[in-house]
């Protein structure tokens, strides 16, 4: 029963509900008026998520519920709300596919490394600097996305690469030393 408690913890159940909203994202980003994924709707919604990944992390602590469950289940719901919006934008043509591969590609591989070290019955924590760079993918996705910057392409393109740096140096940070930070509940190991 215990166990249970910790899947469905209010935490977790504010990160699945944004697991179960980001399809409706990618339907304002792809389904907008002019086909380029700019629009309000989309904009408001990515708000609206990027504040849920916030509060889910304050719900966990407060609570004392951050468990091994909620320390994969939110990096998961990160990439896929990311990696998703991202896609869609490339297929509208409003990003490149070459920023969104790596983009893909580094969270892909962390998702596997985070996979390997779950099955062992450990969790590796979140670093400062990843949460940063999930700051930054979120803020490149917006930018990309607020219909005051339809015709920005400079300022989209530099805030989508500045997150391509930002995910490249974080993945490697937790290529380098993560499995030294490994816990069981996802807090980082002393």
């Amino acid at each position: 029963m215990k166990h249970l408690r910790t899947v469905v913890s209010p935490a977790n159940l504010v990160t699945l509900a944004r697991l179960l909203l980001a399809p409706v994202l990618f339907v304002f980003v792809l389904a907008n008026e002019d086909r380029d994924g700019v629009t309000w709707g989309g904009f408001v919604l990515g708000v609206v998520l990027a504040s849920t990944d916030y509060f889910d992390g304050i719900l966990a602590r407060r609570r004392g519920s951050v468990s091994r469950w909620g320390a994969f289940l939110d990096p998961l719901a990160d990439k896929v709300v990311v990696i998703g919006v991202a896609v869609c934008l490339a297929m509208v043509e409003r990003y490149g596919w070459v920023p969104v591969v790596l983009l893909a590609v580094r969270e892909g591989v962390i998702t596997l490394y985070r996979l390997w070290f779950a099955r062992r019955g450990l969790a590796v924590p979140a670093r400062r600097s990843a949460k940063w760079k999930t700051i930054v993918q979120g803020t490149a996705l917006l930018l990309a996305v607020l219909p005051p910057l339809r015709d920005a392409d400079f300022v989209v393109q530099a805030s989508l690469w500045l997150a391509v740096a930002f995910t490249l140096v974080t993945g490697a940070q937790y290529l380098l030393d993560g499995s030294r930070a490994t816990s069981t509940t996802g807090a980082k190991a002393d």
